[in-house]
């Protein structure tokens, strides 16, 4: 709840999310039934649209439990449920009548035929392949016009064909089409030639290990113009599996790009603070993928390093009774800390902690995770701002 909270905040048009069943991210912190009724209630307040996830790929022994999880939802407002099985788009098509549909990435849309097949099922909206390249995304929304397309622009990507992967299952038993994927792809490998076993080769090796199946993270902030002309009506940022520090910073980014693009098409030219902004926050390095042509060995990185040049440490929740800002600890602070705070846009304020309380007024040299201290010198903070920090150069690049 807390995430979507800050999604809205910082801009997103629309939030989507899962229940505790049948979504693709049964790891996450998803809603219960009343939560989901609440985050709905939450987003409209807003003018924010919800989409619930019901994109897991179902099996015969699923059914049942999924036209019961159908029903449970069915009241609440939802503005679209989104799934890939062509059962699963039939059963919603039957259990909640007259409610949106849109088709997940999973579905694997690379063409416009496909596209057109899917309006026939009653879609209204598909989330095109990864693999789509420009060309092609911009020859499919011209074929067509009565139904709408979305398309990543950022977050992290599978190795597998539009993110159907089997290496999960295989490998831990967990089915990442069912939403449990543990990420091996991300794993330390080495590999062992038959007649020498015990003698491990890797294929490119640091001190971390060798990694041969990560890809770089998606980021597409440089063509958003293009991608706008595509005809595509949504774009989509992927991070339910990352925290708010990562949402609100990337969301706050792509709106401010979208919206200086809007206010004058002819003269938008791309922000360096953009890509500044996104080099902050955690990510395995960056590619366009297959968006101007298929991927090159550069696009692939090899040593499964996430970059992390700041960490987020706290949370601003608002003016403090007595003066001040009452923010929530999530790394420890310390005097003389030279901190960043951010809020919507690019803008942010440096400044560096010279004195801290707690809630009760005593002075504090040192806070640490889930305390809620008071920044008196803090001015012009407001709810869901985020406070960071630079880390120091050695652990910039750490290990996943």
């Amino acid at each position: 709840m807390e995430k979507l909270k800050v999604a809205i905040r910082y801009g997103a048009d629309a939030v989507y999310l899962g229940g505790k069943s049948f979504g693709l991210r049964n790891l996450a912190g998803n809603f219960s039934l009343p939560e989901l009724s609440h985050a709905v209630d939450y987003a409209h307040r807003h003018g924010v649209k919800v989409y619930l996830t019901v994109n897991a790929f179902a099996d015969n022994g699923d059914l049942i439990e999924l036209e019961r999880y159908l029903d449970e939802i069915r009241e609440i407002p939802f503005d679209a449920l989104i799934a890939a099985d062509p059962g699963v788009v039939a059963l919603i098509a039957e259990r909640c009548p007259g409610r949106d549909i849109h088709l997940s990435t999973q579905a694997n849309t690379t063409n416009w035929r496909s596209a057109r097949f899917w309006q026939a099922q009653g879609v209204k909206r598909v989330n095109l392949a990864r693999e789509m390249s420009l060309e092609q995304i911009a020859e499919t929304a011209g074929m067509c016009n009565e139904i709408e397309l979305e398309v990543f622009v950022h977050g992290a990507m599978c190795i597998s064909y539009s993110g159907r992967c089997l290496l999960s299952l295989a490998m831990t038993g967990r089915d990442a089409n069912k939403g449990e994927c543990t990420q091996p792809c991300r794993w330390n490998y080495a590999i062992v030639e038959e007649s020498r076993p015990g003698e491990y080769f890797p294929i490119h090796e640091d001190e971390s290990g060798s990694f041969i199946f990560n890809s770089k993270d998606l980021c597409l902030i440089e063509h958003l113009p293009e991608l706008v002309e595509s005809g595509v009506h949504s774009l989509k940022i992927e991070g339910r599996m990352k925290g708010i520090y990562y949402a609100a910073s990337v969301i706050r980014i792509y709106r401010e790009a979208l919206d200086s693009y809007w206010e004058n098409p002819q003269e938008y030219r791309l922000n360096p603070a953009w890509l500044e902004e996104l080099s902050k926050i955690s990510h395995r390095g960056y590619t366009t993928g297959f968006l101007l042509g298929k991927p090159r060995d550069v696009d692939h990185e090899y040593l499964s390093r996430y970059v992390r040049n700041f960490e987020f440490v706290a949370l601003v929740e608002g003016e403090a009774p007595r003066g001040g800002t009452l923010v929530a600890v999530r790394n420890r602070l310390q005097l003389g800390d030279a901190l960043e705070l951010i809020g919507q846009g690019t803008s942010f304020t440096r400044f560096v902690l010279q004195s801290m309380e707690d809630e009760d007024g005593v002075p504090l040299q040192v806070a640490h995770p889930n305390q809620r201290v008071v920044l008196k010198e803090l001015t012009g903070a407001g709810e869901y701002d985020l406070i960071r920090r630079e880390k120091p150069e050695k652990t910039k690049r750490l290990n996943h």
